[in-house]
């Protein structure tokens, strides 16, 4: 065992941000160095061989842009800290960590937390049409209802539309009561609390009115050309080849679209193929298309999320 190192930590609001709810940041720098890591007031110990104090020491620096100012530190945050000093990355780590992309209502922060959330939001920026599939939890649907957001309320695009495949969950729910609109709502309610997070309610409901927001299943894109849009396709595994040819083909002047899925959750009928997996088979080549693939790397929820991903994965294998 070499010499513990400690480091202070200049403000209460500093340690509380770095050790995470229930020291949950401090049990992930332990479990990726193999040192001890244990915070008393304002002091950091690290224990350990030298090695591992080296390690602790370079990743805690690494995340200083963020504790130093009592900002919220993820797991995402630390795995990606690690991977940026694996791979030589610590200048774009920093880009990453100042780049604010929005503020919700509440005055939350939101940014990329992993450098394939960067480059995702990077590709959906620059392609009129992105395509985004990986697990949940990796933010493809939420990143690309902040940018469509902060596009709309910058008068970017005239409309704002999310759609996504009324399909049940692997359950049947049999009769629902109410309108067409009552009926659907609870297929699309993922997509209303992300808008939620940058537009109160009654602002949301005049736009909807008005028709500037609309949330609505798939099967209403047909016939429609969108012309200045932004277009959000969601649960785009759900979707029949025919339906993702037609919704495909929507897409009108001046506008963009960003489909979004996960292939490991599809809800179709056993022998359906999908439409997502066919469209990334025909499209893949096509210039002007942009492709993300997330994995359990990139899962921003809670840490347990990702292991929940990584069990299934290897079980699937």
């Amino acid at each position: 065992m070499a010499e513990p190192l400690t480091i202070a930590l200049p403000t209460q609001a500093g340690a509380i941000a770095l050790a995470g709810e229930n020291e949950e940041n401090l049990k992930t720098l332990a479990r990726l160095t193999g040192a001890t890591v244990v915070l008393r007031g304002q002091e950091l110990y690290i224990y350990g061989t030298e090695k591992q104090i080296e390690l602790s020491q370079q990743l805690v620096r690494s995340l200083e842009d963020l504790w130093s100012q009592g900002k919220s530190i993820s797991n995402a945050d630390i795995l990606t800290a690690r991977q940026a000093l694996d791979t030589h990355r610590q200048g774009e780590l920093q880009e990453l960590q100042r780049d604010v992309l929005a503020r919700t209502r509440r005055g939350d922060e939101v940014r990329a937390k992993t450098f394939r959330q960067r480059q995702y939001i990077q590709y959906i920026r620059t392609h009129d049409l992105t395509f985004c599939s990986g697990p949940a939890g990796t933010g493809k649907t939420y990143l690309a209802v902040v940018i469509a957001a902060q596009a709309l309320l910058a008068n970017q695009y005239e409309r704002l539309i999310l759609t996504r495949p009324a399909v049940e969950a692997g359950e049947k729910l049999g009769f629902l009561p109410g309108d067409l609109q009552q009926k659907v709502d609870p297929f699309l309610r993922p997509l209303y609390d992300a808008l939620y997070e940058f537009i109160d309610q009654e602002k949301m409901a005049n736009l909807m009115e008005r028709g500037v927001i609309e949330v609505a299943p798939l099967a209403y894109m047909r016939g429609r050309t969108l012309n200045n849009a932004f277009v959000i396709v969601d649960e785009a595994q759900n979707t029949t080849p025919a339906q993702m040819k037609m919704v495909l083909t929507r897409l009108g002047f001046r506008s963009r679209m960003v489909v979004t899925g996960d292939m490991t959750q599809t809800d179709l009928p056993l022998q359906q193929q999908s439409g997502l997996t066919v469209a990334l088979k025909i499209l893949q080549h096509l210039e002007g298309i942009a492709f993300c693939e997330f994995s359990q790397k990139d899962v921003v929820r809670n840490p347990l999320v990702q292991r929940i991903v990584a069990a299934y994965e290897q079980y699937e294998k």
